[in-house]
């Protein structure tokens, strides 16, 4: 029965496995809740101040700020990469890198080159791998995203884009749509562009706004507060869509270890038979040449 106690040890290991992915799934329910909670009360203030960025973009004022200013020539692009700080989502992280693989090759045969901003442990050792030049980095968020962590290395993107050293800002993240789906999505940061319910004939034509008591002050802090947003809105959905697919990728995982189980037990009983039956056959055969 030497091969019956390696099913035993086999079945044995896998059950402990199965342990461990039931209790990861229900620990990804249990955050994947407070993260959709948080990420949908802060949906509506990224919605709105995007919003009111665009008709500022559009607004006919004295004063415009450099992030309205589309730029002719973009030979130099940013990008903002959040990814998860763990794995074992699912192909999450994978979505987002593959459609910054497609992003960077556009970039790449049009001569543009890159600046890279990760947040998040997976995206950082994937640019790192790739040789990209990352100028700023952010790992270790946790569960809750805090607004004063994410500033930093955004803030570094912003100065280099005022100093003209780079000509456009993206941001690539995963987009929260459903517990079952995640949309990986590239959004244009700098300059303000319109958005996509957006019609760009009614909004040079029915924005204008009065300041006080100067319109440079207000339009320096609204921007400044339009991109903080927007950074931790997508940082938000990203963490929401991390939970998410860890919970369906563990749920996937108990599964097939259950199944595994099964067909382990099945063999074990089909092998323990076979020796019953050959020690029987052994048994009678013995007994007739007696």
């Amino acid at each position: 029965m030497a091969a019956g106690k390696e099913i035993r040890t086999q079945i044995k290991s896998v059950e402990n496995t199965r342990k461990i992915t039931k209790a990861m799934e229900m620990v990804a329910a249990s955050k994947m809740r407070r993260a959709q909670e948080r990420m949908k009360s802060a949906r509506p203030y990224a919605e709105k101040i995007a919003n009111v960025a665009t008709h500022l973009a559009y607004a006919h004022t004295e004063y415009k700020h450099p992030f309205v200013i589309a730029r002719e020539n973009v030979r130099r692009a940013g990008l903002v990469l959040v990814t998860s700080d763990k794995g074992l989502c699912g192909g999450l992280n994978t979505n987002a890198l593959r459609l910054v693989m497609t992003q960077l090759k556009q970039w790449q045969a049009a001569g543009v080159e890159v600046d890279v901003s990760a947040i998040g442990n997976k995206g950082l050792g994937f640019m790192q791998r790739l040789g990209a030049n990352v100028v700023s980095q952010l790992t270790g968020i946790g569960d809750t995203p805090r607004l004063e962590m994410l500033i930093g290395p955004v803030k570094i993107m912003l100065d280099a884009y005022m100093a003209g050293r780079i000509d456009a800002l993206y941001i690539v993240y995963n987009r929260f749509v459903n517990t079952m789906k995640q949309a990986p999505t590239l959004t244009q940061l700098l300059p303000l562009t319109k958005l996509a319910n957006e019609d760009e004939a009614s909004l040079r034509t029915h924005w204008d706004y009065i300041y006080e008591p100067d319109a440079q002050p207000v339009v320096d802090a609204m921007l400044k507060r339009y991109i903080e947003s927007l950074v931790y809105q997508a940082v938000a959905e990203n963490i929401a869509c991390e939970q998410s697919a860890r919970m369906v990728a563990m749920k996937s995982a108990s599964d097939n270890a259950k199944n595994v189980i099964g067909e382990l037990k099945l063999i074990y009983n089909k092998t323990r038979q076979a020796a019953i039956t050959k020690e029987l056959s052994e048994i009678v055969a013995g007994a007739a040449a007696v």
